[in-house]
């Protein structure tokens, strides 16, 4: 919004300054300080609310130590960190990009999902919340959008030269010329499913190359591949959030981590000298996504001030859901999708300790009539709880593990 009221402003009354917010670096920063402000000011005001209209988390005893007084606590946070993301992107982002569209119609939609469940649990007095089939349905209408919209807009485009183009046969949606080192160069827009994978020397992966073997009609069938791929990232990603969200902030300091590389990620995937160098897919227009990433750092970092233990609010499947929805949204966007399993390492390992364990225990049971464990307790952090370990180590170890992992994530741009 901002953007365009100045760039308007700096083209017909020349105002001094307004240029600076053609600058995503610039817009980015600012991103940061408003959502910090936005969770910070207003995320007191907010739980107060909360706790006037009793909205407090039931517990079930589990055994866990300090598990007991959480009771009360005021859940439905997730509220404070959708706020302080969509305001900043509204004032700060280019509303005609869209990638920015994309994004904030992910974070509505999953915002929706998260609330209505946690609406159920706290106000009809539902412990399950909305049926699991219906919290599905609402994560596989997402990733079937997104990826309908990446596969058939017409600005979701990969910039290659004009002859990568015509050597793979990408429909071509427009092209100019350059001056490449006093050398003309013919560049050109395309539809394309290519995507980046790590650790393999030509750093790119095309999903046409599965169907291939169906002949001359494989272009128009990629999407029996690729929207089963993307509404699968989009479901486990999202529900592996909400399985980290067991302590203290836990979730929403991963969270931050993995969002503060995915803006990393977006901003160099738009930067032509940067995707040049490194030599992964550049994708016009997708920069602007560093500004929407912006507003979740600062939203999640501001959310950790109030949620850090002793956690004054939960952030609920509100928040937990919709964290998820958005970190598998942008890595799809930015053609990332294959480094998910290394930066959402923590969510893997939560996701996984759970099916283990389950899959472990219905095997014993069958075969030696009773069930057995893996683990103390699932998912993994609740298994240290019961070591004795206490909450806050818990937390930042897994910080600290996310940490190694978002370095790790960076570095896969050159190890091939």
């Amino acid at each position: 919004m901002l953007y365009h009221l100045f760039e308007y402003l700096e083209e017909y009354w020349n105002l001094a300054g307004a240029g600076l917010f053609k600058f995503i670096t610039f817009r980015s920063s600012m991103a940061i300080i408003l959502s910090l402000v936005i969770s910070m000011a207003f995320g007191k005001r907010i739980i107060d609310y909360l706790q006037k209209l009793q909205v407090g988390e039931t517990i079930r005893d589990l055994g866990l130590e300090g598990q007991m007084e959480k009771a009360g606590t005021p859940t439905m946070g997730g509220i404070i960190i959708v706020l302080a993301i969509l305001i900043p992107t509204l004032l700060l982002g280019r509303l005609d990009n869209i990638y920015i569209q994309i994004m904030i119609l992910s974070t509505v939609w999953m915002f929706l999902i998260g609330f209505i469940d946690d609406y159920i649990k706290v106000f009809r007095k539902n412990k399950d919340g909305m049926a699991s089939k219906f919290k599905i349905l609402g994560q596989v209408g997402l990733g079937l959008l997104i990826a309908i919209v990446m596969l058939n807009h017409d600005k979701v485009v990969v910039r290659l030269t004009l002859d990568d183009a015509q050597a793979g046969n990408y429909e071509v949606i427009e092209t100019f010329t350059i001056d490449n080192d006093g050398a003309e160069q013919e560049i050109a827009y395309v539809k394309s499913s290519l995507t980046n994978i790590p650790f393999f020397k030509g750093n790119r992966f095309e999903y046409r190359q599965i169907v291939n073997f169906l002949g001359d009609n494989s272009d128009g069938l990629i999407w029996i591949i690729f929207i089963p791929v993307v509404i699968f990232i989009v479901t486990a990603v999202s529900n592996g959030a909400n399985l980290t969200d067991g302590i203290d902030g836990l979730a929403t300091g991963v969270s931050a981590i993995i969002g503060a590389t995915l803006g990393v990620l977006a901003y160099l995937s738009g930067n032509l000298t940067a995707t040049s160098y490194l030599n992964i897919l550049n994708l016009p227009g997708v920069s602007e996504l560093a500004v929407y990433s912006a507003g979740f750092l600062g939203a999640c970092v501001g959310f950790l001030w109030y949620n850090a233990h002793p956690a004054e609010v939960f952030m609920g499947d509100t928040g937990s859901l919709t964290l998820g929805g958005i970190i598998a949204a942008m890595a799809i966007l930015i053609r990332k999708e294959f480094l998910i399993p290394i930066l959402c390492g923590v969510f893997l390992i939560e996701n996984l300790s759970v099916v283990m364990q389950v899959s472990y225990f219905k095997y014993t049971r069958r075969k030696y009539g009773e069930g057995r464990r893996i683990f103390l307790m699932s998912p993994l952090h609740h298994h240290y709880q019961k070591k004795g370990m206490h909450e806050s180590k818990i937390v930042t170890r897994f910080w600290i593990v996310g940490i190694m992992l978002a370095v790790l994530t960076i570095v896969t741009l050159k190890i091939r």
